[in-house]
């Protein structure tokens, strides 16, 4: 008998010992250990304290089962790669997401985040770089998912090549120096939305079928360049946006096919400061330019505005005389270039006739385009009973289209190279 139970324990010795969990895996990893995941599903959610990297090899997922955030960094120095996470919880109170960042220098690539409320959400979190990521959030209306990325209070992020659509918002609170370049992003909500964010790069996006394409609120010191902004339509629909922004700089886009082109609430809100719109195709816009207000301190330059409807409007009784217009081309201007210098003879300018009578009573425009008002403008015109209200005044408007094709090609066909010592290292 004792021999048997001497067998028995030997036994038992012998036998391996029962599958330790991913969670028990990486605690149990020393510092910067490379962890690789076997192809299936694994069970979250999971929580990374200390440096290691997960490697997916494109075939793991992490499951959060439907509860909470399926996946959370608390520390600096991570890096995930190679997998999918999907299924958060649904609790906007709690920010269920795919994945937490709450520490610096971690680097995400190559993560597909599916069917989770929240995609992206970066709390106190810098200098961590996400890329070529793919985000969505749950099947359900507009309004209830969750943001595809939330930065907040984080700053020096690069988030590039990554394709977010079907989430609600992008959106940066309270941070500054991030870069937000090269990168995918549909059927959301706010393409991008910069709230009390300053200091931040916009670069070389596109950003379509979206609500609202780059909405800047009270943030200052933006870069917007080079990106593709479009078919952002509806009541609310707008390309680029400003809220008492100063200090923006909007040059080289493509802003196309949207209710409004550019919309512009009293901006520049700094007296000793302006917002620069430079080398931009607005066309096929509802409105090219619409100011909220009468205002100063927008200055427009080299910019192509082609066939919108509308090219500049001013909601109420105000005009856009006091903004800088210098060298635009405006494709229903009618003048002439008899000395041949590339700059119209006369000035360019916009009226307020009848056909505009929406810009003071809004519900008006439900007309705008038909046979009414078109009839009304016409008499307007023929015969004014009333003094027309001069919007714009642009002394030297361009004769011919600027021709952007040269930094277009220089934007499309720029050479990515790593810009810090941290993209060298996270190639």
């Amino acid at each position: 008998m004792r021999a048997a139970s001497i067998a028995l324990l030997l036994m038992a010795l012998a036998a391996p010992a029962l599958a330790e969990t991913l969670q028990e895996r990486i605690d149990a990893a020393p510092d910067g250990a490379e962890i690789v995941l076997e192809p299936g599903n694994h069970q979250g959610p999971l929580v990374i304290r200390h440096p290691v990297v997960i490697d997916g090899q494109g075939a793991a997922v992490i499951d959060g089962g439907g509860t909470g955030t399926v996946v959370t960094i608390e520390t600096d120095g991570v890096t995930l790669k190679n997998l999918t996470i999907r299924n958060s919880g649904r609790l906007h109170n709690k920010v269920d997401a795919g994945l937490r960042i709450h520490g610096n220098f971690n680097v995400v690539r190559d993560i597909r985040i599916e069917n989770s409320l929240f995609g992206l959400d970066l709390s106190e979190a810098s200098n961590n770089v996400l890329r070529r990521n793919y985000i969505s959030s749950k099947d359900m209306p507009l309004e209830m998912r969750g943001d595809s990325v939330r930065i907040w209070y984080s700053n020096d992020n690069i988030f590039e090549q990554n394709h977010v659509e079907h989430s609600r918002d992008f959106v940066i609170w309270y941070s500054s120096g991030n870069k937000i370049r090269d990168n995918r992003i549909q059927h959301g909500r706010y393409g991008i939305h910069f709230m009390y964010a300053h200091e931040n790069d916009v670069e070389r996006n596109e950003i379509s079928d979206c609500v609202v394409g780059v909405f800047l609120m009270y943030a200052n010191d933006i870069n917007v360049r080079g990106n593709q902004i479009l078919r952002a339509w509806g009541a609310s629909g707008l390309g680029v946006g400003f809220k008492e922004t100063s200090g923006a700089v909007v040059e080289d886009n493509v802003i196309l096919g949207n209710a409004v082109g550019i919309y512009i609430d009293p901006s520049p809100w700094d007296p000793d400061k302006t917002n620069e719109i430079h080398r931009n195709q607005i066309a096929y816009n509802g409105v090219g330019v619409e100011f909220h207000t009468d205002w100063e301190g927008n200055n427009f330059s080299q910019n192509n505005f082609l066939s919108n409807f509308t090219q500049v409007s001013v909601r109420g009784r105000g005009t856009a005389l006091r903004e800088g217009w210098n060298g635009n081309y405006w494709d229903d201007y009618a003048g002439f270039d008899a000395d041949g210098d590339g700059e119209g003879d006369a000035p360019y300018e916009i009226y307020n006739y009848a056909d505009r009578l929406w810009m003071d009573v809004p519900s008006a425009a439900f007309f705008r385009g038909g046979l009414a008002l078109a009839a009304l403008d016409f008499v307007e015109r023929l015969a004014p009973f009333t003094e027309p209200r001069l919007l714009v005044r642009e002394t030297r408007p361009y004769e011919q289209a600027v021709n952007h094709s040269a930094a277009q090609t220089e934007t499309a066909t720029r050479v990515e190279k790593p810009t810090t010592a941290l993209e060298m290292l996270t190639q």
